[in-house]
């Protein structure tokens, strides 16, 4: 059964990979990331409250009231992964982006461990731990670095200063805030015990805050109007964010609480590296091709050693 769970991880991290690339055609087509991250949640939200009905999930909802408010505000982690991929790919690169995602959730879910935090088991961190986490760390600085000198395809061309800084913290934010919100929504799955009404709250509390930013956007002008006609050109995967997202978040927090936050992480983010170093390499999603070289492939390397030795330890 443990090793079920595992090979669960690492495969909810592959479809992560994937979400975040699928969602940069849904962003083509809709032509702003709020109103994509928009559309995508709510597909999400419509295809969770569809399986929670069919499984008899829904009436778990009736325990809300009961609920502490915190409790409902995982999902507010989704919509700002999702809009920062949408970000993200096109500047810096799948392989880099996701790396930057990957050294969030890593350091997040290391204190999620360390301190026992959102009702978490406390686990102390083992030297193979602290090692793993240096690892990832030093991964990451690596493929950003020659990401910056790659020439005229590299991710860091075109990117001001205040931009260089400003989208790898954003990255890294985005990533941390996953974990967060697995170990919030474990919470909440403990009071409502039913797994798919929780990611029915979760997405909801998605779907609701992405679109509040898109209509405050567009009432501003920071943002164009959303535009529905495009979709029908839209290659057909484009339309899978919204089920890799569900599977994605409704994993992590069943998961979470079984083999807890850092290996749940580790393996999710081995899958992402693997993916989006394959999404890099061949151009997956019609993303530009960047080849996987000796410094990049180094940093790779580091990030998946990082993740084997949190697993092992």
């Amino acid at each position: 059964m443990h090793t079920a769970l595992l090979a669960v991880a690492l495969l909810v991290g592959c479809l992560l990979a994937v979400q975040a690339s699928a969602n940069l055609q849904l962003n083509k087509a809709v032509g702003t990331p709020y109103g994509a991250s928009t559309l995508q949640l709510g597909l999400a939200t419509g295809l969770l409250a569809v399986l929670a009905a069919a499984a008899g999930a829904l009436g778990a909802l009736g325990r809300l009231p009961d609920v502490d408010g915190w409790m409902l505000l995982g999902g507010l982690a989704s919509p700002l992964y999702i809009t920062s991929g949408i970000l993200l790919f096109p500047r810096l690169g799948a392989l880099a982006a996701v790396g930057l995602f990957v050294t969030g959730q890593m350091f997040a879910s290391l204190a999620l461990d360390l301190f026992g935090l959102i009702g978490l088991e406390r686990r102390a961190p083992s030297a193979g731990v602290v090692l793993g986490a240096l690892a990832v760390l030093a991964g990451i600085v690596v493929i950003i670095r020659a990401q910056r000198a790659a020439g005229p395809t590299g991710a860091g061309t075109g990117l001001s200063r205040a931009g260089r800084i400003g989208w790898p913290a954003l990255g890294i934010v985005a990533g941390a805030a996953l974990p967060v919100q697995g170990a919030v929504n474990a919470r909440l799955r403990a009071r409502l015990e039913e797994p798919l009404a929780v990611a029915v709250v979760s997405f909801t509390v998605a779907t609701f805050a992405i679109a509040v930013v898109l209509l405050v956007l567009y009432a501003t002008r920071r943002t164009p109007k959303p535009q529905v006609a495009p979709l029908k050109k839209m290659p057909w995967w484009g339309w899978l964010g919204g089920a890799c997202a569900a599977a994605y978040v409704t994993g992590t927090f069943l998961l979470i609480p079984e083999i807890g936050a850092a290996v749940t992480v580790a393996l999710t983010v081995t899958g992402q590296q693997l993916t989006s170093a394959l999404i890099d390499q061949r151009g997956l999603f019609r993303l530009p091709r960047r080849a996987l070289s000796g410094p990049r492939a180094t940093g790779l390397g580091l990030l998946l050693a990082g993740s084997l030795a949190i697993q092992l330890a």
